[in-house]
């Protein structure tokens, strides 16, 4: 199918690595131009790399998002090389187990600007663009904002304010026409991921045992997967769909209570 993306630019936060490296291979390949905004400038420039080695366009910026200056810098670049925005992804994030008992104020607020801040700033930073290309947004968010998920009070609470951003926005922005949309992950393996699992004595049976618990084929979510629903939700073929929270997670949200009271 294709989704109209050719050529169209669409910032990608966080998009050298994992999830978010996923989705800006998947905008590369429907002909869009993800531009890939972080911190590490070796991992930013490397995935821009392999992207234009299989034949697809990308482009980057950096910036450490915790810095509202830099946010604002990164999203000039773009403009000064293109004139144009047509697509955000907020992406980046670290689940950094900051939590009620064993946490403190500090952390906290770390967290909330590690992983709530900066969707908020790149989304007002980008804003004048995408009124002019009546363009789209869309936020990765995590199921702990509503499952919990124990020590991680701040990932929690930044991604239940990414929820109540996502329809907030979607409701500010009617008049422009701009849509916005959340996707909302449970279990995805990504780096990131590897590294939790590892903290447990035996990995591997952590891992199946979550696996078990995911009722669609008992497996993990696939970065391709989220990103597929990326593609779609920046695209016109999902023109009338914004303020949703679309679970991308093989029923694990929902459908998993459901079946253990079968």
């Amino acid at each position: 199918m294709d989704l109209g993306l050719k050529d169209k630019v669409i910032i990608v936060t966080g998009g050298s690595k994992g999830i978010g490296n996923g989705i800006s291979h998947e905008l590369a390949k429907e002909g869009a131009i993800p531009v890939i905004v972080g911190r590490n400038k070796e991992n930013v420039l490397d995935a821009v790399k392999k992207i234009e080695e299989v034949g697809g366009k990308a482009f980057h910026a950096f910036a450490e998002l915790t810095d509202p200056k830099q946010c604002k810098a990164a999203v000039e670049a773009v403009v000064n090389k293109f004139g144009r925005i047509d697509g955000l992804v907020n992406n980046a994030g670290v689940n950094d187990g900051i939590g009620l008992e064993n946490g403190n104020y500090e952390g906290f607020l770390e967290s909330i600007n590690r992983n709530l801040t900066h969707y908020y700033m790149m989304a007002h930073c980008a804003l004048p663009q995408l009124k002019e290309s009546k363009g789209a947004i869309v936020n990765i968010g995590s199921k702990t904002a509503e499952t919990g998920q124990g020590g991680t009070s701040g990932y929690a609470a930044a991604n239940g304010g990414r929820n109540a951003l996502t329809r907030e926005w979607a409701v500010e922005l009617l008049p422009y026409q701009i849509r916005v949309n959340a996707i909302i992950v449970a279990e995805c393996y990504t780096p990131l991921y590897d590294r939790w699992i590892r903290t447990f004595p035996e990995p591997q049976k952590k891992l199946k045992e979550i696996t078990s618990r995911i009722p669609l084929e008992n497996r993990m979510t696939t970065s391709e997967e989220i990103a597929s629903m990326v593609a779609f939700l920046l695209s016109n073929k999902s023109s009338h769909t914004t303020g949703q929270l679309i679970y991308v997670d093989g029923g694990y949200t929902h459908l998993d209570r459901a079946l253990l009271n079968q």
